[in-house]
């Protein structure tokens, strides 16, 4: 059934907008929103696709929207409804753009979705990732009649590729939640007939706009931008045309203008146009400054400006070489998070307002994180764009499971990483490209190296694979949970420290009194291994990151290049405690920190070495007066730690791991906690201050995000928090008030999470957790004063209000994007000349080797590659390997990767020209020990195992859900299994070190 006009609507809209050009048949815009005015019916009948449908009834929403966004964090991920969904679009053109092309872009949908415009069928798009567009321009009417555009979109898990009857290797339960429908974006394209194509590549084989600079100085801070346009000729007759460019910086202020070569383009040709400029007073993009150019490129046709396109990206010079990563000629140590892609939040998944995408990753950036690894498929581009403003590197993968694969699944993933590519290189913060979650054959990798080659030459990026630990050809590597080092490609783990802890549990000592591994078994199993409270999850994250940060650039040849944390917020992906959703976020899925947070941003601060000191206590200071505990403080930069109680000194804090200082036996007193970070010479460098809260008295509200006011335009968000606080606001970590929210005013209450019943997602009741919690409120495409109001019994109220604005919509176009004034975050400031590390030590190469048995192999213990190794033949008379080293050195340190690590200790002698210099057991480890030797000169170094090697396991069930729901061991080098091995003495790699500092 077809709608009648909003004709005295529109009219009103016209008066004073930019639209009002379109319908009086000016110049149009290149791109439009095409997000309002969407119509969503779940289920499926015959004909819907046909205009005189009747969609009467259908449910109004504007785009994105999952048709299920509500199981989000309700129901555990594989429990997210399935089945068929229809959206419908009308919206009408004016005559004006008779003449004109037009093309939809789609930013992605779930899973796989047939598209018609007024009944007739554009095609389909099954991989439930990428991008896609079509070309609505045959199929249109112009004028008063209504265009529909129907979608019929099915998410079945197990949806099968209509032409082969492959299934997609990436649409998997354990990790890539179903947000079912059109969760993205959708924009609208109107072009002359001589046009920049679009980064479409799937359907329409267009490439669209690359810009790139190269010749890149940052001290004198030049660059050489180019901008390549693939422009394609749909008149009749041959054109001449010209490409030409502006550059704006963040100020609007035009900084650059070049002109390219004059070229005819016949009818139906597609040519790629170029154009180049120099540009001065470069601010390069970096690590926490997202500054960001606009580049505009437009074509001249016959003298005229007839189609321009706007490029928003960021200039930065990087390099991948000696184990090492460059950016701006700075040493980055990668030090950041593996998160799901989905990104998602409670009662709306990962369909959220760009403001809240900005939120979340610049909290990214606020923890002293530089890197997220998106796992498994693609981030959507409102992620990706937001990673640009708020300076967060990337890692983008285009879609996999947990192995390699043949075949037509294989080809699927050729497909996505190159339209990927197309579609995403010109964001500067994606610098590295994941072409496998797990390790991958060379004649993949070269596929997908070939394919950056083709689409992304001159971008500066990485590509690579989780482990191609051996590859020749792979530019990073690096495992999910150990240590890897490189004096080759950077090396850097793409997950660890992937225990879990509910933000509610603060630790032994208080409500709600969570011991580490309370709960469920987990596969008939005490959970300990991973269900942690805050105190011990925030250590865990401590304990990890040492193994990376010991290792670091300076500290030798070979190197660490970091890590990601796996995940930044809870995450409703695979699960394994009592909750329906993964708890290892350094916050929780409203984004509220952790101790795991700020114990980052203790040890994250500096782009090597620590460049900034910090100190946080970790937990609270609200007990009773019988509580005598530890006290576990994170500090950086300093020699020592000091602890207060009421200002009493209760002395200095036993240092572990770098950054933990342990202070044993702190009886409570109500008052003040503080820690005092000193340096070797008595100096201050920073601390941290806890007070003990009063009773609860009041709630306290206020805007998180929105402040400012937020658009009216049925997407758009607020994000509120509410706390318990006392008499001097204060906030009361042991409050978990059930809290009654009542919202008035033009919105949509989508509510937040606490531990309960369906989690209490879309409750408008619930509690808040350790004395905070938060709301998501979505507008409506009303306009109006929103008014939330919380209650609570025993406390004051509290009332928080804000204003949606008006958004202009003309026949379901608009010209307003929610992400255009969202700020650039150039928090940290552009990068740094200053070196990011100081050496540490000294590598002594080896020379020559040999050993009790199998010498011919024994070389596989220094080679620089974590796929070989050298063993003996497992009797103890043959447990010895000598090396001669490349010069007499004072050897102070051995580091060594020894097979088993996790599970062996090896007993061990080591003796330098025949003097003993080191007598123990080797530590358990995830990857690499240091061996502290007694320093003495010399150039023979024998290593000899003395007894048996002691196996058992240190760290737990270190193991993960396969994609067939098996246990998937991740242990490189797995020992035998047994007690004891008897007279086995297995290296990976052995390294020698003099150190500098002590």
């Amino acid at each position: 059934m077809k709608r009648p006009l909003q004709i005295g609507a529109c009219l009103l809209f016209l008066l004073g907008s930019c639209l009002s050009a379109v319908y009086a048949g000016e110049a149009p815009a290149r791109k439009y929103n095409f997000n309002p005015g969407w119509l969503l019916y779940v289920g499926d009948a015959p004909g819907l696709e046909k205009n005189e449908a009747d969609d009467a009834g259908w449910k109004k929403i504007t785009l994105p929207r999952a048709f299920n966004e509500d199981d989000a964090f309700k129901v555990e991920i594989k429990e997210h409804t399935t089945g068929i969904s229809w959206y419908r679009k009308h919206f009408t053109l004016p005559v004006s753009l008779k003449d004109k092309k037009v093309f939809v872009e789609f930013e992605g949908i779930r899973q796989a979705g047939e598209f018609f415009i007024n009944g007739h069928s554009l095609g389909i798009h099954e991989n439930g990732i990428t991008a896609i567009g079509f070309d609505l321009t045959p199929y249109l009417y112009f004028g008063k009649k209504e265009n529909v555009l129907a979608v019929r979109i099915d998410n079945d898990w197990d949806y099968k590729e209509k032409s082969t009857g492959s299934t997609f290797q990436w649409n998997n339960r354990n990790f890539n939640a179903n947000y079912g429908g059109i969760p993205k974006n959708v924009r609208l394209h109107i072009t002359d007939k001589v046009y920049q194509t679009l980064p479409l590549y799937t359907n329409l084989g267009t490439t669209g706009v690359y810009v790139y600079a190269d010749n890149m100085a940052v001290r004198s801070k030049t660059a050489d931008v180019h901008m390549e346009a693939e422009v394609k000729n749909e008149y009749t007759k041959a054109k001449k045309v010209q490409l030409q460019a502006a550059i704006y910086d963040l100020d609007g202020k035009q900084v650059a203008t070049c002109n390219g070569d004059e070229m005819v383009i016949l009818p139906g040709e597609v040519k790629v146009l170029k154009a180049m400029t120099p540009l001065k007073d470069v601010h390069f993009w970096s690590w926490g400054y997202g500054y960001l150019y606009k580049v505009e490129t437009s074509l001249k046709v016959d003298g005229k400006v007839a189609d321009t396109v706007t490029t928003r990206t960021g200039f930065r010079k990087t390099r991948f070489a000696n184990g090492m990563f460059w950016l701006n000629d700075r040493v980055l140590q990668l030090k950041g998070y593996a998160q799901r892609t989905s990104n998602e939040w409670p009662g709306v998944g990962m369909s959220v307002a760009p403001r809240i995408s900005d939120y979340s990753n610049r909290l990214q950036v606020e923890s002293n994180g530089n890197l997220v690894r998106w796992m498994h498929i693609t981030p959507w581009k409102q992620d990706v764009e937001s990673c640009d403003r708020v300076g967060l590197i990337q890692a983008m993968p285009a879609g996999d499971a947990e192995k390699d694969v043949e075949g037509r699944q294989w080809e699927h993933r050729l497909a996505v990483m190159r339209d990927a590519i197309i579609y995403n290189r010109n964001n500067p913060s994606i610098i590295f490209y994941e072409s496998g979650n797990e390790s991958i054959s060379e004649e993949h990798m070269q596929q997908m190296i070939d394919i950056r080659n083709q689409y992304d030459p001159r971008g500066g990026r990485a590509i690579g694979s989780r482990e191609m630990l051996d590859s020749k050809i792979a530019e990073y590597g690096g495992e999910m949970l150990y240590i890897n080092k490189s004096a080759r490609h950077p090396m850097w783990a793409t997950e660890y420290s992937r225990d879990e802890g509910l933000r509610k549990y603060w630790d032994n000592y208080s409500y709600p009194y969570h011991r580490d591994g309370d709960g469920p078994l987990y596969r008939n199993a005490n959970a300990s291994d991973y269900n942690r409270n805050r105190d011990s999850h925030a250590i865990e994250n401590i304990v990890r990151w040492y193994d990376y940060w010991r290792e670091r650039p300076g500290t030798g040849k070979r190197v660490s290049s970091g890590g990601a944390k796996i995940i930044f917020s809870d995450s409703n992906t695979h699960c394994r405690g009592e909750e329906n959703y993964r708890r290892s976020g350094v916050v929780d899925a409203m984004r509220i920190e952790k101790d795991g947070f700020f114990v980052h941003q203790v040890m994250w601060d500096g782009w090597v070495d620590n460049e900034v000191s910090h100190t946080h206590i970790i937990g609270h200071w609200n007990y009773t007066d019988t509580v005598v505990k530890p006290v576990y403080v994170a500090s950086s930069c300093g020699d020592r730690v000091e602890l207060f109680v009421n200002g009493q000194s209760k002395g200095f804090g036993a240092k572990s791991s770098e950054f933990l200082y342990t202070f044993d036996n702190i009886a409570w007193q109500a008052g003040t906690i503080k820690a005092v970070t000193y340096d070797t010479n008595g100096k201050v460098l920073s601390s941290d201050v806890i007070e003990t809260a009063g009773e609860p008295v009041a709630l306290r509200m206020k805007m998180i995000v929105g402040q400012e006011g937020v658009l009216a335009d049925g997407a758009d968000m607020a994000l509120v928090e509410i706390e318990v606080v006392d008499k001097d606001g204060r906030r009361c970590p042991l409050a978990n008030n059930l809290v009654n929210y009542d919202l008035q005013g033009p919105a949509d209450w989508r509510g937040g999470i606490a531990q309960g019943k369906d989690n209490y997602i879309l409750a408008r009741s619930f509690p808040v957790e350790c004395g905070v919690n938060r709301a998501l409120v979505r507008t409506t495409t009303q306009a109006g004063t929103i008014r939330l109001t919380a209650t609570a019994e025993g406390l004051t109220p509290a009332t928080v209000e804000w204003t949606s604005k008006p958004v202009e919509t003309v026949g379901g176009l608009s010209e307003s994007f929610a992400e255009a004034n969202l700020p650039c975050n150039l928090s940290r400031g552009e990068t740094s000349f200053e070196p990011s590390y100081e050496v540490s030590r000294i590598p002594v190469a080896v020379a020559a080797v040999t050993a009790g048995s199998n010498a011919s192999t024994a070389v596989n213990s220094y080679d620089d590659n974590e796929l070989s190794e050298w063993k003996n033949d497992g009797k103890l008379a043959t447990a010895w390997i000598k090396y001669t080293l490349e010069r007499t050195a004072n050897l102070d340190e051995v580091v060594v990767k020894l097979t088993g690590w996790r599970m062996r200790s090896y007993p061990l002698e080591i003796r330098v020209d025949g003097q003993l210099v080191y007598k123990d057991e080797t530590p358990k480890s995830l990857g690499y020990v240091t061996l502290p030797l007694k320093s003495v000169q010399g150039r023979e170094v024998t290593v000899q195992l003395t007894g048996s090697a002691l196996e058992q396991e240190a760290f737990g069930q270190v193991v993960e859900l396969s994609e067939e729901g098996k246990n998937q061991e991740l242990d490189l080098f797995k020992a035998p299994n047994g007690d004891q091995v008897n007279g086995e003495l297995r290296i990976v790699e052995i390294e020698f070190y003099e150190c500098l500092r002590k």
